[in-house]
């Protein structure tokens, strides 16, 4: 009969426990995550933050916390966090108690060895009592996405025909005066037009005048990345080491032009995410917000070619003869085929240049390639 009546009181226990502690468990629960830097480059260490609160009266015995992050982001040992490692995603789970209102914030350190853009949706908490009774999930949107750019190499270990094209962009830059830019007058000199002439600045000075026009960047520069590894390769990239190097490459120059005070433009013959079946073109601008796009594009950049270099090439051809303005082209690749060659050779009979920058190979070797 004793027993009989201990099962009875710890059965009403177990109940009024699981009433009064697990059923409002998740109630008035806040969680938040914040990241140092939303956008970076491969290799930059971050840190993730993490906020739970537990905003009423009651405690929560147990409260299991998960999320979903790529693999790519490499967390530090001692995190705190139980990691399960899959091919793609990791699975982080940490179990937390909290008492009547308390707030718990947590710092996770970890680097990002992956370029990408990489959506960070929701995570989700599991709370209930202590003898599991009651339990209940609840899903957290999270609207946030990394950026993660490709990593940067220094522009002297850079193969030497970027310096030449460096140069040749650097040198050619004022050579042709806008007749849309006024920067003011200045006096007449031998050779003038007589429709450049102010008049009212020359009656002011009792002199003739003549409008000052500024200087037009040409040629225009443009940055283009071939994904194909080989002539013969086609849709999915099997050595993406090789296009990796390539993209970083393609990120540095832009760096150092647009720092430079350079305009620069990007393209590229692979998918692209939102591009559909037309290859990215992103033309020459200056500027911070515009770098921020050009490093977007090469951090969303798949290792899937859309078309092969000669036809990308070939549709440059066909755009440029509308083209008012030369283009310089720095074509970083693996390889150059007899094909493009071809139609290298007949962007400079339009005009433009065209300078190869070669991908080192696997071994660290460099096809030295001029064109």
């Amino acid at each position: 009969m004793a027993l009989l009546w201990l099962v009875l009181v710890g059965g009403i226990v177990v109940v009024i426990h699981g009433v009064w502690f697990g059923r409002p468990a998740l109630r008035k629960l806040r969680y938040s995550r914040q990241f140092s830097k939303l956008r970076c480059y491969a290799g930059d260490e971050l840190e993730m933050v993490e906020t739970i609160s537990n905003e009423k009266r009651v405690s929560v015995p147990w409260l299991r916390l998960e999320s979903m992050m790529p693999v790519s982001f490499v967390f530090r040992s001692g995190s705190g966090m139980d990691i399960s490692q899959g091919e793609i995603y990791q699975n982080h789970k940490s179990i937390f108690t909290l008492k009547p209102f308390t707030r718990i914030t947590r710092k996770h350190p970890f680097t990002c060895t992956q370029r990408g853009i990489y959506p960070l949706n929701t995570a989700t908490m599991t709370g209930g009592d202590l003898f599991g009774v009651w339990r209940s999930t609840k899903p957290i949107p999270l609207q946030m996405s990394m950026i993660v750019y490709p990593s940067l190499v220094n522009a002297e270990d850079l193969p030497a025909i970027y310096q030449v094209w460096q140069g040749e962009v650097e040198v050619s830059r004022w050579i042709v005066e806008d007749p849309f830019l006024i920067l003011g007058v200045r006096p007449y000199g031998a050779g003038d037009p007589m429709n450049r002439i102010h008049w009212k600045a020359s009656a002011r000075t009792g002199e003739l005048q003549v409008y000052k026009q500024g200087w037009t960047a040409d040629p225009q520069s443009w940055i283009v990345v071939n994904i194909q590894e080989s002539a013969d390769m086609w849709s999915v990239v099997t050595r993406p080491e090789k296009i990796e190097r390539a993209l970083r490459y393609a990120a540095t120059v832009a760096v150092d032009a647009i720092g430079r005070g350079l305009p620069a433009g990007f393209a590229h013959n692979g998918y692209h995410v939102g591009g559909g079946r037309d290859t990215l073109r992103i033309e020459p601008d200056y500027g911070t917000p515009h770098l921020e796009r050009l490093l977007e594009a090469m951090a969303e950049t798949e290792l899937k070619c859309m078309v092969p270099m000669e036809q990308f090439l070939n549709d440059e051809v066909r755009l440029n003869e509308e083209a008012q303005q030369i283009r310089s082209y720095l074509l970083i690749t693996c390889y150059v085929s007899a094909a493009m060659e071809h139609e290298i050779a007949r962007l400079h009979e339009q005009g433009h240049r065209v300078t190869i920058l070669p991908v080192e190979d696997v071994k660290g070797n460099t096809k030295a390639v001029s064109a």
